[in-house]
């Protein structure tokens, strides 16, 4: 319904002329632009919008003003929302795994060469942040903002002291280790079970390197044995293991952080390069390192031939702009800002993220970055379909129908399989609607 709601729009129309010397002239307009809200950094996400808004009037002469949603419902509801009525942000800052679903929408803008050169061009852009722009090179709809591949921080003197040099590279090894660094008012593990948006990436990880594709052409495998082991084994680190804090089954990820950065866990997981910020003005400042997440999954002592080793979803910030936008070149304009490097390395000092702009990456220089940089070579994007945004929704409910149950003896294989047959029923119902368009 939503897709024949926006095939029927006939908004085409630039606000904001051009000017000869290719700058926009937006006097008297003003451009909204929705972002996902800082849970880390709140205040200085505050203070980055009121900047961001100076700076682009100063250029443009029209107003920025910043919307937010706090979760991945939430977002997929506004774009939802946006594209039945037709009118909205005119840009959107979306997690990666949500641009899938957002093209499949047709309500935005499919980037021209000319769309490209307006933002500064398609070299601009880490070229690997561009993997999950659009199906193909020829159709793409979103433009790389930030890099967020996901790693491990690990403590380590706590490490140290246990005898290990490093992290394991397989998750029963990491857990063998995590089950060493618990005792005496420490845990393993930091696990925010309750987060919004991380919990599902724990399961697309251990079920792909398992060589189980939560998607396979036409066809939801979240039923497979491997996503219930994967859930086992996620579940497992609270209800059986007792390697994490038993008040995580409440937190969030920034609260499993602040947990961490106390000094008395072993490794945070699911954690990207925005971590720096906070944990270097903890008590563990110069005491942490980061490290690739365990590429061997579950009940296994190597990778199943033919599987995939991912060590991270390909994961970011993508800009996409509005079809319905009558400011499409104010909004190429903002893109363009957010972009450049300086602005790229000015977010990435505040927030951590790595930037997308292809200059501004390569002109950091901290080493604590490296193992960041080598888990976005070892990324792999989520399945491009328009239904993946439900798909990741139903992942992350199975967590949610359990937190009950985590929070008393745990979660029983009989209701753990009845809410991945849920969840199963959900993803293909989704990819049959993608299908037929």
């Amino acid at each position: 319904m939503a897709l024949v709601a926006v095939s029927a729009l006939a908004l085409s129309a630039c606000g904001g002329g051009t000017n000869s010397d290719g700058s926009v002239n937006g006097s008297g307009k003003t451009l909204n632009v929705l972002v996902n809200v800082n849970t880390l950094y709140p205040e200085q996400q505050k203070q980055w919008m009121s900047d961001m808004s100076t700076k682009f009037k100063a250029q443009t002469g029209a107003e920025l003003k910043y919307e937010t949603f706090t979760s991945a419902n939430d977002e997929l509801t506004k774009i939802q929302t946006s594209v039945v009525s037709g009118q909205g942000p005119d840009v959107y800052s979306l997690g990666t795994t949500f641009t899938p679903t957002a093209y499949a929408t047709k309500a935005f803008v499919t980037l021209s060469a000319d769309d490209w050169t307006k933002v500064g061009g398609k070299d601009r852009f880490n070229q690997a942040a561009l993997g999950i722009s659009g199906p193909d090179q020829e159709h793409q709809a979103g433009i790389p903002f930030v890099s967020r591949p996901f790693v491990l921080a690990y403590n380590k003197d706590l490490l140290k002291a246990a005898g290990f040099d490093k992290p394991a590279d397989s998750w029963d090894g990491l857990l063998a280790q995590a089950k060493k660094l618990t005792g005496g008012g420490n845990y393993g593990m930091a696990i925010g079970y309750k987060d919004n948006f991380d919990p599902w990436k724990f399961i697309w990880a251990m079920s792909t390197q398992a060589g189980n594709p939560l998607v396979d052409g036409s066809k939801a495998k979240l039923d497979d044995a491997a996503v219930q082991k994967a859930y086992q084994t996620y579940f497992g680190w609270l209800s059986n293991d007792k390697v994490v804090d038993p008040a995580s089954v409440g937190w969030t990820n920034s609260q499993a952080l602040a947990a961490f950065s106390q000094g008395k866990t072993g490794f945070m997981l699911m954690t990207t390069a925005s971590s720096i910020v906070s944990l270097d003005k903890s008590a563990l400042a110069g005491k942490y390192a980061y490290a690739l997440m365990p590429t061997i999954p579950p009940g296994q002592s190597s990778s199943p031939a033919g599987a995939t080793p991912a060590a991270s979803i390909l994961s970011g910030d993508n800009l996409v702009v509005a079809d319905y936008s009558q400011q499409k070149d104010l909004a190429f304009a903002y893109v363009k800002l957010v972009t450049s490097k300086e602005e790229q390395l000015n977010y990435n000092k505040i927030f951590g993220d790595l930037p997308a702009n292809a200059e501004a990456l390569k002109s950091l220089t901290d080493a604590k970055l490296a193992p960041i940089t080598d888990a976005a070579t070892k990324s792999f994007a989520t399945p491009f379909t328009g239904a993946w945004g439900d798909i990741q929704l139903a992942l992350t409910n199975v967590v949610v129908q359990s937190i009950p149950e985590l929070s008393q003896a745990g979660v029983t294989d009989a209701a753990l399989q009845q809410r991945l047959k849920e969840a199963q029923d959900k993803a293909q119902s989704s990819l049959d609607r993608a299908a037929k368009g």
